[in-house]
């Protein structure tokens, strides 16, 4: 069970430990589903993403996202629509984002049918759905007693470990950019 994020007791956040785990862990999860597919695809686990370490951001955001559904007890059939909207509203943002900032597109559907400016696809977006049912229902649970399990130890790591994604984000950022205007000086 999640603990709600915001309370109303003089404006302070509960539960934002819990998230940032779960936004950590999915995140790093998503970058180990993207290798294993990467691996069956193409025969090498490492895959190239936007950040520089084992972190896959909209991978934890779309769960995130899913949890707030999820907690406002919505009926069934709206929480499944949901599940398709939700990570494919992600991954299109985030494409779009990382295209216009970075002029880059990390992945390309548009060789599919039914896409969406490459950023997404309708056979993608059905992979998503189930994996976002089964995240919420089966991962989610097991998560849930993994963060109680690691609570303590999780409330001493956080500064650190938010440093270190923070640090990822950063560098990422600056790599990217630098790498772009070699690119743009003829450097590259």
């Amino acid at each position: 069970m999640t603990v709600p994020i915001f309370s109303l007791d003089g404006y302070t956040l509960t539960g934002v430990e819990q998230y940032l785990f779960y936004f950590i862990i999915y995140s790093f999860l998503g970058w180990v589903l993207e290798g294993t597919y990467n691996l069956y695809s193409k025969g090498t686990f490492r895959k190239e993403g936007f950040m520089m370490g084992p972190f896959k951001p909209m991978y934890g955001f779309a769960p995130l996202f899913l949890l707030i559904a999820r907690d406002l007890a919505l009926p069934f059939y709206l929480f499944l629509l949901l599940a398709l909207i939700i990570p494919s509203a992600v991954e299109f943002i985030s494409g779009w984002l990382l295209k216009t900032l970075f002029h880059r597109q990390w992945w390309d559907y548009s060789g599919m049918r039914y896409q969406l400016q490459g950023h997404i696809c309708l056979r993608f977006s059905l992979y998503w759905w189930v994996l976002s049912v089964a995240c919420i229902y089966a991962i989610q649970p097991l998560l849930e007693l993994l963060y109680l399990w690691v609570e303590p130890i999780w409330k001493l790591l956080l500064p650190a470990v938010a440093c270190l994604y923070l640090t990822d984000v950063l560098w990422t950022i600056w790599t990217r950019r630098r790498g772009e205007k070699k690119l743009k000086l003829g450097e590259g």
